[in-house]
């Protein structure tokens, strides 16, 4: 079981259909004009969406503090499943629409590869537990 894809968009990607699902909007504190979160609403989709957000805001807050203009960001995150529901493993691609040249924003995609904490947290081997 494959292709859970979720795709969360702001600023000049906002509202491009892609096909992933209904598109929700949510007010976003870096953004003016919010952020676009295109998914089905199940368990898979929404665990792939924790990743694609995450990755977003770090994205904005990253570029804020070195100073580097966005002017839209585009994060699909998608995996799979085994029969089990075991995840098969996730990945995710950005795209940014910034004037800023090529260098600075792969070397922002780094930094957030690296400090995003729910992928981070995933990575690590988050553990799960209900609570009575």
């Amino acid at each position: 079981m494959d292709n859970f894809a979720v795709v969360c968009s702001s600023g000049s990607y906002r509202n491009d259909p892609d096909g992933s699902g209904p598109v929700t909007h949510f007010a976003h504190r870096w953004t003016d004009g919010g952020v676009d979160v295109a998914t089905a609403f199940t368990g898979a989709h929404l665990l792939h969406a924790a990743i694609a957000a995450c990755v977003l805001n770090d994205l904005y807050r990253e570029a804020e503090k070195v100073g580097l203009p966005l002017d839209g960001v585009r994060v699909e995150a998608r995996g799979g499943f085994r029969v089990d529901w075991s995840s098969v493993g996730v990945s995710y691609r950005v795209e940014i629409d910034s004037r800023a040249d090529a260098s600075a924003i792969e070397q922002l995609i780094e930094t957030v590869d690296q400090v995003a904490e729910i992928p981070k947290a995933l990575r690590a081997g988050a553990r799960v537990t209900r609570t009575p």
